[in-house]
């Protein structure tokens, strides 16, 4: 399309191509009267080479399905090193483990996932996908009463793990009110528990003239584990932490209530 222009051109400047700056995942900002080009995550970065090396950090995964345990690591990629706008980013992963029965599904997986981290933009579903993984043989409690659906799941967690350590998630802890009370709340249910037990472990050695309430009390402390063993699997987090608490079940590892 011909434009004609009649008028005497007094000011002009060059466009600036922001089509060529978009595909090459580079960013032009404006602040304080200087210019910055940001570089953004993207397919075409290139991983450094000769002495530079990625930053990153290697998981151990020990699940009871197996009797070789996977090692998962993970490398990162500092974007805009020195400036205000250094980031970091996952790059790619690797799993390794001696057990090769898992070989070909564990290299697709890498690839895969290192395909979207070098994509840019949010990679935080990839962990809530992977979690979301079930097992159709069923899955396993960790130590501590975790309950882990698939072993793709864990490595989920772990990949979540990761982006929160390097800042692209949100930290989900509780606060300190939150484990105050949790402390408080469980003190009260063991101290219940132990005040049962004795009871009972009382009345059967006077019944039949056994152990004593208090070797019997010290036999059930020895076997107990992080939570109580009657506690039930907690929904929201996956733990085995759930008791009755007020007469409400409560759980012990993240506060959830069903009474509100």
């Amino acid at each position: 399309m011909t434009i004609r222009i009649d008028k005497k051109i007094v000011n002009y400047r060059v466009g600036e191509p922001a089509a060529e700056a978009a595909s090459s995942g580079t960013e032009v900002v404006k602040s304080g009267g200087h210019t910055a080009e940001i570089i953004r995550m993207h397919e075409k970065l290139e991983r450094p080479e000769g002495m530079e090396c990625l930053e990153g950090a290697t998981y151990k995964i020990r699940t009871p399905l197996d009797d070789h345990a996977l090692y998962v690591t993970i490398n990162d990629i500092i974007l805009n090193p020195g400036t205000e706008h250094e980031q970091r980013r996952p790059f790619e992963i690797f799993i390794n483990s001696k057990n090769m029965d898992h070989f070909q599904w564990i290299v697709a997986l890498t690839r895969v996932m290192s395909a979207v981290f070098r994509k840019g933009g949010d990679v935080t579903f990839l962990s809530e996908e992977l979690q979301a993984v079930f097992d159709p043989k069923g899955g396993y409690f960790r130590p501590g009463g975790k309950f882990v659906p698939s072993i793709v799941a864990d490595i989920g967690a772990v990949v979540e793990h990761h982006l929160r350590r390097i800042g692209l998630l949100e930290p989900d802890e509780l606060s300190e009110q939150q484990q105050l009370l949790l402390s408080q709340k469980r003190a009260e249910f063991e101290a219940q528990q132990a005040a049962e037990e004795a009871a009972a472990a009382e009345k059967k050695s006077l019944a039949d003239g056994t152990n004593s309430a208090a070797e019997v009390a010290a036999e059930a402390a020895d076997g107990a584990g992080d939570y109580p063993p009657m506690a039930t699997l907690c929904f929201k987090c996956n733990t085995k932490a759930m008791v009755v608490l007020d007469g409400c079940q409560t759980c012990l590892a993240c506060g959830y209530s069903k009474c509100g």
